[in-house]
């Protein structure tokens, strides 16, 4: 909850709308479970989930922009692109944040395609983004271009792929490393505090950074995506 309250101010200063298809049909899904802890402290009677039901969002969503409402709308990224092809809108009062790729829904899209799609439809300068995995408590948070943002407890750092045993850093006279990400998240108290993804990052001198795509060798991950 302090992760959120950092980057976008009390919950209850929001509606919240889960677009999680995929993931509300899984247990124990750690995107659910944030989800559902921000709507709560939400205190708004029309916070919830709503699965696929784009008309009763689109509904929603053109209601409080009419009464003023800030609206936080957490969407997978091919549920946000379905219901950006259903409907458009021009929105004043509600930021747009999308959480992960398509997961087997849709064509892979790089970022920037993803992003200037739901830009034209929602009328928006910027889409934000959440970047986290299960065995992590915080997130880190971008409010535009993909370009990520930590709290003061969880740092990014990034490994050489060809040495797991290696952290890199940028060589003098260059702004930026990439490499496979490492996190550290002190907020995993009594867990594992230090994570190595296979996820491709570049790290910027001012600690920012932006996810580059997956590793060739890793394995498909996402909680819609497991067998049980």
């Amino acid at each position: 909850m302090d992760c959120f309250t950092s980057f976008y101010g009390e919950p209850h200063e929001y509606c919240i709308i889960g677009l999680l298809p995929g993931y509300l049909e899984r247990q124990n899904s750690s995107l659910v479970a944030m989800t559902d802890t921000l709507i709560r402290a939400s205190h708004n009677r029309f916070s919830g989930f709503y699965l696929d039901d784009y008309k009763k969002v689109y509904q929603l969503i053109a209601h409080n922009e009419f009464m003023g409402t800030k609206t936080l709308l957490l969407g997978v990224t091919f549920a946000l692109l379905d219901f950006a092809a259903q409907f458009r809108l021009h929105l004043k009062k509600t930021t747009i944040m999308e959480t992960g790729g398509m997961k087997g829904r849709r064509k892979e899209m790089i970022r920037e395609e993803v992003h200037q799609i739901l830009k034209d439809s929602f009328g928006v300068e910027a889409i934000h983004s959440e970047y986290g995995m299960t065995e992590l408590l915080s997130q880190a948070y971008s409010s535009k271009n993909g370009i990520f943002k930590t709290p003061y407890w969880m740092k990014i750092c990034i490994r050489d792929p060809y040495d797991p045993l290696r952290t890199i850093t940028a060589p003098a006279g260059y702004n930026s490393v990439s490499g496979l990400i490492n996190v550290i998240d002190l907020a995993n108290k009594y867990s594992c505090s230090f994570i190595a993804t296979e996820d491709i990052g570049k790290l910027y001198h001012n600690g920012t950074f932006e996810v580059l795509g997956r590793s060739d060798t890793s394995l498909v991950r996402g909680c819609n995506l497991l067998v049980v």
